[in-house]
């Protein structure tokens, strides 16, 4: 497994979402649509809001939902770990600018998800089952003429619904439900397996039906429970938006167990998590959107601008004040470390020794100028404690990790171990210590520092099992729907059987390998579609113009209450 991170890793420095180029390519592309029309997030998000409220919509329409159920499932698709666990990820590597970076993400991705969601709808296509097929590769192919980039975006989705819809969601469940209620891995990715595998089979109606129900809940608890941390620290609001604000272009500064990141983590992870959280460029709720009864795809277009709006902007926001207002993103807490986050090196070394501080950061982010090595040889233990004297130091998750203990079947070690390129060569041997946290843990803590006290971890527990579970029954709509396009409709039983037993695997696999596969796959699928629509620029402008054209004649009193020329 060491080998397998080391190597995803690599891949997603140069074609994940990790790569220096991804950030500029993406926010480069909502930019350009923004301006191209004219801030469409901006204008048109009221007149989204009365469309999602049914004002317009009439039965005989084409398709398989409402305009609400399109909107919850493809939110039920976009609000999931990301929102808890993305956010508490970006926050971990990048710092508080991080979070500034996932809002740039969001608003220019309003613009993104408009285009994508509006082309995709009108080349959408019905299956001989009388379903609705659509999302960017049907524009690709029916618009563009080129399949071969239709093929690779839906093949891209296959691999995405389980790298981000999949993997990453279960894992997380597992982690959270263990660290609030004790119970294996194993039980919980069984029994949420036996669920998602007996509301999946009934297709898009059934999912639709869930996740109007689901979603809405979710949502309001999960914000009650954010706001329950923020408001008991209200000293801490302000500081956390300056924070925030003042270290966009530097960087984030050292401060607490928190070492310190460079303008280009921030940057980078922000982005990431920020994609990861909304989708915005992915592609992937359009596939959902195509579904919606509407004869305007811009329509469902407008509907699709509120998504990154609720995801990012409000939840992800939310998450990222409770987290920096309570004070856990730089606090050391007691957990167990996991390898991927593991490294011991040469020398002794001490974070708030400023001579040591440069080094650290640089070894931490990356730097090419890095004085640190990793350590190699053997290691004495006095129960499970290393003997003094011995000149090494174990980083944990991006800190200097304390009170470091050895452990093997359960019993501290005592005696000699051998330490391979930083790493214990026993891989049964663990670690625990005090260190920094990430992912979902910084959030579970973060919600403790609240008026619900401990109580409020079980918010975030309950919040990630229901966001994250309808995370992946969206997924498989989308990666069913790409299975249709490529080999068709027969070949969707065995997708969903092969999704469902991924589903179990991944609740007892590493978080840092999975989060790093979602890293991935979310650039296999961003790269093409972000392209489609630039070579669609034109088509989605004269597609706006003709719908405020229509909508004049057919609704003359509400054109006149907007102003529309």
């Amino acid at each position: 497994m060491d080998a397998v991170n080391d190597f995803l890793n690599q891949v997603n420095n140069y074609i994940g979402s990790n790569a220096g180029w991804f950030p500029f390519v993406l926010l480069g592309t909502g930019i350009f649509f923004t301006i191209y029309l004219k801030f469409p997030q901006i204008r048109f998000f009221r007149h989204a809001i009365s469309i999602v409220s049914g004002k317009y919509e009439k039965d005989e329409f084409e398709g398989d939902t409402t305009h609400f159920q399109s909107l919850t499932t493809a939110l039920s698709g976009t609000v999931g770990t990301g929102n808890i666990a993305g956010v508490g990820l970006a926050l971990f590597m990048g710092g508080p600018a991080a979070l500034f970076w996932m809002w740039a993400t969001a608003f220019f991705g309003m613009c993104l998800k408009f285009v994508e969601c509006t082309l995709s709808h009108k080349y959408r296509e019905v299956e001989s089952d009388g379903s609705i097929a659509g999302g960017p590769m049907f524009y690709m192919q029916n618009k563009l003429n080129m399949k071969w980039l239709a093929v690779v975006f839906a093949i891209a989705t296959v691999i995405c619904s389980f790298g981000t819809g999949n993997l990453p969601q279960i894992n997380n469940i597992a982690v959270s439900i263990k660290a609030t209620f004790g119970l294996s891995p194993w039980i919980t990715g069984g029994i949420l397996s036996v669920l998602l595998a007996l509301i999946i089979v009934g297709g898009i109606k059934r999912i639709a039906a869930v996740t109007e129900k689901v979603v809405p809940f979710m949502a309001i608890i999960y914000i009650i429970g954010a706001l329950t941390v923020i408001l008991a620290n209200p000293s801490n609001i302000i500081s956390s938006f300056s924070m925030i604000v003042k270290q966009v272009f530097t960087g984030s500064a050292a401060m607490g167990g928190f070492i310190g990141a460079s303008f280009v983590f921030a940057l980078t992870n922000g982005v990431s998590r920020g994609i990861y959280s909304n989708e915005a460029g992915q592609g992937s709720a359009a596939i959902a959107h195509s579904a919606a009864k509407a004869d305007e795809p811009v329509s469902e277009g407008m509907v699709s601008i509120l998504e990154p709006f609720i995801d990012t902007l409000l939840i992800c926001t939310l998450t990222g004040l409770a987290i920096m207002a309570s004070g856990s993103w730089n606090e050391k807490v007691h957990n167990s470390f996991q390898r991927a986050d593991l490294e011991i090196v040469q020398g002794v070394w001490d974070q708030d020794n400023q001579d040591h501080l440069g080094p650290l950061t640089n070894h931490i982010n990356n730097s090419s100028d890095d004085a640190i090595a990793a350590f190699d040889g053997s290691l004495q233990l006095l129960d499970g404690h290393i003997v003094e004297g011995q000149d090494v130091t174990v980083i944990h998750a991006r800190s200097v990790a304390e009170d470091v203990h050895f452990i093997k079947s359960g019993e501290p070690i005592t005696g000699t171990i051998l330490i391979d390129d930083g790493l214990p060569d026993d891989t049964d041997i663990e670690l625990d210590g005090r260190s920094l946290v990430h992912s979902a843990r910084l959030t579970t803590e973060a919600f403790q520092k609240g008026w619900l006290g401990e109580s409020g971890k079980y918010i975030v527990s309950i919040g990630l099992l229901l966001f994250a579970f309808s995370t992946v029954i969206s997924w498989s709509y989308y990666g069913d729907r790409a299975i249709t396009y490529l080999v068709g409709l027969k070949y969707v039983v065995p997708y969903r059987v092969v999704y469902i037993i991924a589903f179990f695997a991944a609740a007892l696999a590493d978080t840092t390998i999975i989060w790093t596969i979602a890293n991935i796959a979310i650039v296999l699928m961003a790269i093409p579609n972000l392209f489609g629509i630039i070579m669609l620029h034109k088509d989605m402008r004269q597609s706006v113009d003709d719908y405020w054209v229509k909508f004049k004649i057919e609704h003359p009193e509400d054109a006149a209450k907007m102003k529309i020329k």
